[in-house]
């Protein structure tokens, strides 16, 4: 009987398609492989003086920071914007608001320190070949008054067409705090902030999903254009660069989640990598924001203070961009224009990295914030020049460190808090890149948030 009834049962009909399906490639891969086919297309083009490699690899590399930039403004302003109104949704703001930038201010001192330390060291100026002659000062510099007279706009269009990020931060700051004086009368306003916010977030999305092949050609135009010659002429100062963020990022940062956080160090970046990768390409933390957001709240930061801290550290915290780099670079450019530093110079070097890093504003490069650094020590401006050819190839070290800062402090603030979701933290692996989409996209906001 059962064998009759099992015969006239229906099979399941097999699907077409199975024979067909194409394993995915998890989003990392995607990023190795398009770093390993740039640095070998980029080698093709240099060694064999292919222009129209070269080209097209300098063409797809722009274009991809260029969608990139296209978000930066809108994005940075309603972020900041909602970020600031969210914090009426948790206890204790303030307080949290004040640990996040005092972590801040903690983990810059930390990084600018061991940044002066490596350069005293190994004298990365010494034995070069390069002299002043070969600088050239930059068309614009940065000063403490340039800084501080910078903060406010002269009108409310210009900063967006020319992507002053910190005067984005300062407008976008006053309408936050305006709309939580108003109360429930911002409420549309709110609202729609928050809608627009997502769709930004969503279009960037579609961007992030295109780093494979922005790899591609910023990588291999980085080595076509450059070679590895100049790398070899700048051997020192890269390797500390390298060096220097490597021991914050694999250390430092280690050693405060283990120490400070009482967390598995080993977890965060199992969490915090896709966002730590697509920086170490895109060399842009806001650009990287939305990914940055994504895996704190993967890690247990309840979201409405990761929806705060994080936009706040991608144009003020920059441990790599505004620490490590300028210690460094001052140290290797008074070498080379034998300027003899000394103890209180190296002070000033690390109250600029910890207050003035907003200068940095989160963007590709740090030359306002060298040129900050150098105007207040007294050092040639033409110094900038000398590192402007090299400066690609460490600025994705730079940015990667300054995302990984950025996901850490809320990490270690919740932690302190008591507001760290320990289960989620434990459990954090996926990358947000490839199940953006998945139910527990919304998981950030059940979280809760206690006293």
């Amino acid at each position: 009987m059962s064998a009759n009834s099992a015969s006239t049962v229906p099979e399941k009909p097999a699907d077409p398609r199975s024979g067909l399906r194409i394993p995915k490639i998890p989003f990392w891969a995607q990023i190795v492989a398009g770093l390993v086919l740039g640095v070998l297309l980029g080698w093709l083009a240099r060694s064999q003086d292919i222009g129209w490699l070269y080209t097209t690899l300098d063409k797809i590399g722009s274009i991809f920071v260029q969608l990139l930039k296209l978000a930066v403004a809108p994005l940075v302003f309603f972020a900041i914007l909602v970020s600031i109104t969210n914090l009426r949704k948790v206890n204790n703001a303030a307080r949290l608001a004040s640990r996040t930038l005092l972590w801040f201010m903690i983990t810059s001192l930390i990084a600018v320190a061991i940044g002066l330390a490596i350069g005293l060291i190994t004298n990365p100026g010494s034995g070069t070949g390069l002299t002043p002659k070969d600088g050239k000062a930059p068309e614009g510099s940065g000063s403490w008054i340039d800084f501080l007279t910078g903060i406010v706009p002269t009108d409310v269009i210009t900063p967006f067409t020319e992507l002053n990020v910190l005067q984005i931060v300062f407008m976008a700051a006053v309408a936050g705090i305006a709309a939580l004086k108003l109360g429930p009368k911002a409420q549309p306003i709110l609202t729609l902030s928050e809608a627009v916010l997502e769709l930004l977030q969503k279009a960037l999305w579609w961007v992030i999903r295109l780093a494979p092949i922005g790899t591609v050609g910023l990588i291999g135009f980085a080595i076509a254009d450059y070679g590895w010659d100049l790398i070899g002429k700048y051997a020192t100062f890269t390797a500390d660069v390298y060096i220097g963020c490597a021991l914050v990022l694999f250390g430092v940062y280690p050693l405060l989640l283990a120490t400070v956080a009482k967390v598995n160090p080993v977890q965060f970046f199992k969490g915090a990598w896709p966002a730590i990768q697509l920086a170490f390409v895109s060399r842009s933390s806001v650009g990287t924001m939305p990914v940055t957001q994504k895996v704190t709240e993967r890690l247990g930061v309840p979201k409405e203070y990761t929806s705060f801290a994080v936009p706040f550290g991608a144009t003020t915290k920059m441990d790599g961009c505004a620490a490590i780099y300028p210690a460094l670079a001052a140290i290797f450019i008074a070498q080379i224009f034998d300027v003899q530093l000394g103890i209180q110079d190296y002070l000033l070097i690390a109250f600029v990295s910890v207050v003035g890093s907003a200068a940095t504003a989160g963007l590709t490069g740090a030359t306002v914030m060298l040129t900050l650094t150098l105007s207040t020590l007294g050092l040639p401006l033409e110094g900038v020049g000398l590192l402007m050819a090299i400066d690609p190839i460490l600025d994705m070290m730079r940015t990667a460190t300054n995302v990984a800062g950025q996901a850490l402090v809320p990490v270690i603030v919740a932690a302190r808090e008591k507001i760290l979701d320990h289960d989620a933290y434990n459990s954090a692996s996926a990358s947000p890149v490839d199940d953006y989409d998945s139910a527990d996209d919304k998981r950030g906001a059940n979280v809760p948030v206690p006293a």
